[in-house]
């Protein structure tokens, strides 16, 4: 949408990367006294440099390239704060646990994690300060008063490191952003042809709020644009996912073990119940399919353990039927670990809409438009929506998670799947 977001976002990369080589080489100025090219230098030069490829996957999984979130608030500290400590860790796994490269830099590693972390908080904090006071902003006019133009028009006055300031002046505007009912306005039309003409950009709703919010606005779109856009898009990725997911779930199966056999033990002996709770969701076009977890409930609750419940209750975060064991397990989704099997039978997937139940999934069809299009693929463990959205209990909660679930299904790829499995892992390790 705005190029410039683009060349932001590559000069905070190129920023990050100096960043790192500058902290190494005043670490060895301060351990050496020189920078000068020596042997003991150059051979620092490769490990680091591998070692600095974990610290940039380690900044963009904690949202640290996403424009939206450069701003220097408690927020963007605490992910930043985070993001290098996890790095620090990463650090020295990589030279004394994982790697073999002739050299143990303690006291020169010690020197560059605090090099490092003062100079990329300066850094980063100055960039921050730097993009959303003293960059070029482009003028924009939101025309119309629906519920998606204001929630735009917020967006961009919370968010000026985006590039974009509002404005009312019709003659000043360098992006005018139209609402879907000009379509239908001839004389509209003719006067956004005009300024279209004249070198002004001109864009519909619907594609800037993707764009900037990374969902879908349900409000402003129709029937005809779901059939193009999402319901008929298949690639070559959708057709080799299944086959290398039922693999990997089956080696992943094999490989946790260790985990399963301890947590099924805990379960049978902390609370009377099955161990594995067995429940009906509805699955890829609407199928029914029953989901595996361990049980993290009190067996006979109202929906929440067993098939005997007296009826669809949603879950909350501090939900009072969490046994002992099971608020851990559901915290640190290791209650999740069977739907491993789900996978392997070809149910469910690594990445997609989470499965909601045949009760709920009724009601809401009913009252949310489109509901059903998140049934076009097949359910996954992790999902944009669960990224980018608290933790829903209700049909409104349900209403926001779809937009982005809508989302989610007309960008799908490999490279989006595999930063949602890796920002997923991260937010399982901060919440715990």
């Amino acid at each position: 949408m705005n190029p410039g977001l683009a060349v932001k976002q590559a000069i905070l990369l190129l920023g990050d990367i100096l960043v790192l080589y500058g902290a190494l080489a005043l670490a060895l100025l301060i351990r050496y006294g020189t920078v000068a090219w020596t042997p003991v230098a150059a051979s620092h030069i490769e490990p680091f440099s591998v070692l600095f490829v974990f610290w940039i996957a380690l900044f963009y999984i904690n949202n640290l390239y996403d424009m939206r979130g450069q701003k220097n608030t408690g927020a963007w500290r605490r992910g930043l704060v985070g993001a290098l400590t996890a790095s620090a860790v990463v650090s020295i796994v990589f030279f004394y646990l994982v790697t073999d490269y002739g050299i143990a830099p303690k006291t020169n590693l010690f020197v560059f994690l605090i090099a490092a972390s003062g100079l990329m908080y300066g850094w980063r904090s100055l960039y921050n300060a730097v993009v959303r006071k003293r960059v070029p902003f482009t003028e924009t006019l939101v025309m119309g008063d629906t519920a998606t133009a204001a929630e735009i028009m917020k967006a961009i006055a919370d968010n000026p490191q985006l590039g974009y300031r509002l404005t009312k002046d019709p003659a000043k505007a360098e992006l005018v952003i139209v609402p879907p009912a000009a379509r239908a306005d001839a004389g509209l039309a003719a006067m956004l042809c005009r300024a279209a003409a004249e070198g002004i950009a001109v864009t519909d709703t619907a594609s800037f709020y993707e764009a900037i919010m990374k969902k879908l606005p349900l409000a402003d779109l129709e029937p005809a644009w779901f059939l193009g856009q999402v319901a008929n898009r298949k690639t070559v990725y959708d057709f080799v996912r299944e086959p290398v997911e039922i693999a990997m779930a089956g080696a992943l199966a094999v490989l946790t073990l260790p985990l399963t056999l301890p947590i099924a033990l805990a379960v049978r002996l902390t609370s009377s119940g099955p161990v594995i709770f067995q429940q009906k969701r509805v699955g890829e076009f609407g199928k029914e399919f029953v989901l595996l977890k361990f049980r993290s409930m009190v067996a006979n609750a109202p929906d929440g353990s067993a098939e005997a419940g007296t009826g669809a209750v949603w879950k909350t975060a501090n939900d009072p039927r969490f046994t002992r064991i099971g608020r851990f397990l559901e915290r640190t989704h290791l209650d999740e670990l069977p739907q491993l099997i789900n996978i392997m039978r070809g149910e469910a997937s690594f990445v997609g809409p989470r499965p909601e139940r045949p009760t709920f999934v009724g009601e809401l069809a009913k009252t949310i438009p489109y509901y059903d299009l998140r049934h076009l693929v097949k359910p996954g463990i992790a999902g944009w929506a669960q990224l980018n959205y608290k933790y829903g209990a209700s049909a409104e909660d349900a209403y926001e998670k779809l937009q982005y679930d809508l989302w989610y299904l007309k960008n799908r790829s490999f490279w989006l799947d595999l930063s949602i499995i890796m920002k997923t892992a991260r937010l399982f390790i901060a919440r715990n």
